[in-house]
């Protein structure tokens, strides 16, 4: 690259959709920059959504399974990436040999070792048969320990320690960047707007207090766990935004517990900020999520939030103050916290959710993003 050259970096992901969580992390740096003249941007998937002023790789070799899909996708992005002999290779996806992986999806192996406590002897045994996890583990351990991974980004801090203590990369490699959150579309106000009208709608009673959820994936995100902590607040309803195959068995779990009346499955929702509007509190009981964007909305809206210690998000959580954080396993923490929500004061805690999380906007992301560039490229 000669001193005049404009330096190009490579955005890796197999299915790019502009609106998703980890697209959302580049796109605003990668404007910034490219309107300074300060980078070219190209992107290599296998499917995208259409992506303006960015030049567009498509990788899609033939598969049958995922083992096949992730393993000839990270085949054939890593061979044209070295073709095109890019400045940067910034990958969302476990490829050995990028020179930025950004850790979206946190850990597989803490993901496995926390699975793994949730089974039957007979589940554990077919976790470990499963070749997909297998080739994961592979994966993630190659692409840490390669020489050419310059940097890592997580999106928590207890993501970065899963990071050093299980591969032992040195702490001046990670570099820890939190989603940023849209501040003006995301804020208390949204009970002036939709407060009445959804209750309304969900025949939920004006002054009843409500608890949101907000997400795919059931059983990993906790409905259950869920479910089980609103029993004993007769009066609190739950409002679960979001689909799963399996969503029939959680009707049927709300319907055994007798709190069918009170637990409102919506399905999955374009918008969620009318939930957020309508909502006292946030809970997300997961047994592993990174950084999931939906705590930092919910805090930005003026909910405070109720998760685990395996959520990275409960880095923004002050107890007491503006949410509470349990062991994921303990059922009696995660019962005892929603009645600790119940009866606190909704207006102090939905000042410090917001106050939580003002200064965590979308531009202060770009910028620490666009300033961990300019360094790997000096």
């Amino acid at each position: 690259m000669t001193s005049t050259a404009v330096p190009r970096l490579a955005i890796v992901r197999q299915k790019y959709n502009p609106a998703g969580g980890a697209e959302r992390f580049v796109s605003r740096a990668i404007g910034a920059l490219q309107e300074a003249g300060q980078l070219e941007v190209a992107l290599i998937a296998r499917r995208w959504e259409p992506l303006d002023g960015v030049k567009t790789y498509r990788v899609a070799p033939f598969y049958l399974g995922n083992v096949w899909r992730d393993a000839g996708f990270a085949l054939q992005a890593r061979a044209l990436w070295r073709r095109q002999a890019f400045d940067l290779v910034q990958s969302h996806e476990r490829i050995p040999g990028c020179s930025i992986y950004r850790a979206g999806d946190g850990v597989h192996a803490e993901w496995l070792a926390l699975r793994r406590r949730t089974l039957s002897w007979c589940g554990r045994v077919a976790l470990w048969l499963n070749p997909y996890h297998h080739y994961v583990l592979g994966a993630e351990r190659r692409m840490f320990l390669h020489p050419d991974l310059r940097l890592i980004i997580c999106n928590s801090h207890m993501v970065k320690h899963e990071i050093m203590s299980k591969f032992g990369v040195p702490e001046k490699r990670i570099a820890v960047i939190y989603n940023g959150v849209d501040t003006t579309a995301f804020h208390p106000g949204l009970a002036a707007t939709h407060r009445a009208g959804m209750r309304e709608a969900l025949a939920i009673p004006p002054d009843a207090p409500v608890l949101l959820y907000v997400g795919s994936g059931f059983e990993r995100k906790g409905v259950a766990r869920a479910l089980a902590a609103v029993c004993h607040e007769a009066d609190v309803h739950l409002v679960v935004v979001g689909g799963d195959k399996h969503a029939g068995r959680y009707r049927a779990l709300a319907e055994k517990l007798g709190i069918a009346e009170r637990v409102h499955f919506v399905g999955p929702k374009n918008d969620v900020k009318p939930y957020y509007g309508m909502a006292d509190g946030f809970i997300l009981p997961t047994l592993y999520d990174p950084f999931p964007n939906v705590c930092v909305e919910a805090l930005a809206s003026g909910l405070p939030l109720l998760t685990t210690t395996t959520c990275g998000a409960s880095e923004m959580v002050q107890e007491d103050i503006n949410g509470w954080v349990v062991d994921p396993f303990d059922a009696s923490a995660l019962s005892a916290a929603v009645s600790r929500w119940r009866h606190a004061d909704y207006d102090s805690l939905r000042r410090a959710a917001r106050k939580s999380v003002e200064s965590m906007t979308l531009d202060r992301m770009a910028e620490t993003l666009k300033e961990c560039y300019r360094q790997l490229l000096a």
